[in-house]
């Protein structure tokens, strides 16, 4: 049985992506509206039933936008940790709360989604890689340095979403103050381009089939500058740049 991915969006104004195996799903954040969300999924044709939990990432509200409407309209499970709930602004409902820890999977009918710890401003932020029948896709966004963790788990996956946040040079020239510019590169910020492609070309499996470049800076990128960037080292893996507007395709690896 194959993997479905789609990026239903991806950016700094609302972050979810979908992964299943068909019958069984999950959404990595919600971070646009639970109607947003129910729009896109009936437009690719994804029944909201399949989605049997929902993990996040991170507290910030571009990830967890859509999270208490979507999870209590639906009666989703949301997988979240202790310190993420406290630091954000949701009110789920008790019997719909659940929680996690890095590095011991969560399996779900035949899926398995496996957290892991990660580096950004946040209060304990986490990435998933989720499994099934042998084929891993993971989220791999909202990430200052890539450490061991993210090394390891992006060298498991045949497909992924991967930040590419920001190019150096139109970040530097752009109109952002300083702070904020630091911000963004520093320790616990986000991906460029460079830092995404060295992850790619450095530590990605050979036979990796899908690569959606994710949560791109609307300010300081383009998905034309990424596509060509990464196209260029891609040795038969697909490359797709997910839009901050508008879901992606229903992407299928494994068949």
């Amino acid at each position: 049985m194959p993997l479905y991915l789609t990026s239903l969006n991806s950016g700094s104004n609302g972050n979810c992506y979908y992964i299943g195996n068909g019958p069984e799903a999950v959404l990595i954040d919600a971070g646009i509206s639970c109607r947003e969300t129910e729009r896109r999924m009936m437009r690719l044709g994804l029944p909201i039933r399949n989605i049997k939990a929902i993990f996040i990432t991170h507290e910030h509200t571009d990830h967890t936008r859509g999270v208490d409407v979507l999870s209590r309209k639906h009666n989703i499970p949301v997988y979240i940790t202790d310190a993420t709930y406290r630091c954000s602004r949701l009110n789920l409902e008790k019997s719909l709360l659940r929680t996690f820890t890095a590095n011991i999977p969560v399996t779900l009918g035949g899926l398995r989604i496996n957290p892991f710890i990660k580096r950004h401003d946040a209060s304990e932020p986490h990435s998933f890689t989720v499994s099934s029948n042998g084929l891993t896709a993971g989220v791999f966004t909202d990430i200052g340095v890539a450490g061991e963790q993210v090394v390891y788990h992006l060298s498991q996956c045949n497909a992924a979403f991967l930040e590419a946040n920001y190019d150096e040079k139109m970040l530097e020239r752009g109109r952002y103050p300083l702070y904020l510019k630091r911000r963004i590169r520093g320790e616990e910020g986000h991906l460029s381009n460079d830092q995404a492609l060295e992850l790619f070309t450095t530590h990605c499996l050979p036979e990796m089939q899908l690569l959606i470049l994710s949560h791109l800076s609307a300010e300081n990128n383009h998905p034309d500058l990424v596509k060509e960037i990464f196209s260029k080292h891609a040795n038969g893996t697909k490359i797709v740049v997910a839009s901050r507007y508008e879901e992606s395709e229903i992407f299928c690896i494994g068949k």
